[in-house]
């Protein structure tokens, strides 16, 4: 949810999460994700195939057919290459995104149709990313660093007992203010992330379902559905076929990569 994919969403010891009282909010905050973060690391690489269904406000849909893969970068943020196979009018276009742990992430396009490379702008991170509901800055690997946290409460969330914090983009350009985040406390799978847009007004909503356990460790979703309140828009991403320790190297994450993808 790359991690996009692997880990558009993935966010140290299990009793640091569990804070007691005297710590603060924030801290709070962090010792949960860093507790997931801790958990989710180490995976070395992934593929994985899914296909992203777009509704309108009115429920009428288009699709699309995508493969994407990525692959863990130490001391740095993920690198993730998104490429659509199907239907034609998109075939072949192509994303390379590396994600960074505390500099703007660098990202690359490519277009079949003029045959050429186009960096995305990092002013441009909050655009649609190929006309879903999912922004450019939620494509990538959601680095620590790239986020203030506090926890808010606890609540159960699909008979789930949930730590819910909410998590400030350091990012001054990012299109969100804050993000609540539900995370399950026995797994730490995030399960829903509620997103608000500049002028703190509730803008979309993430929900992810359907986790597997893959290497007897690593919890990825089959579903996720984000919806934007503002427009009535959805979009869905339903996945398949992880794969994990493909044995990917950094040359499989270049230009000529991208440019190679079909």
């Amino acid at each position: 949810m790359t991690r996009l994919l692997s880990t558009l969403l993935l966010f140290v010891v299990p009793a640091l999460a569990r804070a007691d009282a005297a710590e603060s909010p924030e801290a709070q905050g962090l010792a949960i994700v860093q507790e997931a973060d801790r958990r989710g690391t180490d995976y070395g690489d992934l593929s994985v195939d899914f296909k992203m269904i777009l509704r309108d406000r009115h429920g009428q849909e288009s699709w699309r057919e995508i493969r994407s893969r990525a692959l863990e970068v130490k001391e740095d943020g993920d690198r993730t290459l998104i490429v659509f196979d199907r239907p034609r009018d998109v075939a072949g276009t192509a994303l390379l995104t590396f994600t960074h742990k505390s500099d703007d992430d660098d990202r690359w396009l490519y277009l079949p149709a003029i045959k050429r490379v186009k960096r995305i702008a990092s002013n441009n991170k909050t655009g649609p990313f190929m006309g879903s509901e999912f922004a450019y800055e939620d494509i990538g690997s959601q680095e620590i660093e790239k986020y203030r946290y506090k926890h808010l409460r606890d609540e159960r969330l699909e008979n789930l007992d949930c730590f819910v914090f909410e998590r400030y983009p350091v990012d001054p350009e990012s299109g969100y203010t804050r993000q609540v985040v539900w995370m399950d406390k026995e797994e730490y799978r995030p399960l829903r992330i509620e997103f608000h847009d500049r002028k703190e007004t509730l803008l979309k909503t993430l929900e992810l379902k359907g986790y597997e356990q893959f290497l007897g460790r690593y919890w990825r979703p089959a579903r996720m559905d984000m919806v934007n309140h503002q427009t009535g828009k959805s979009t869905t991403l339903l996945f398949q076929n992880y794969e994990f320790r493909n044995g990917f190297t950094e040359r499989d994450f270049d230009q000529t990569a991208l440019q190679a993808a079909r």
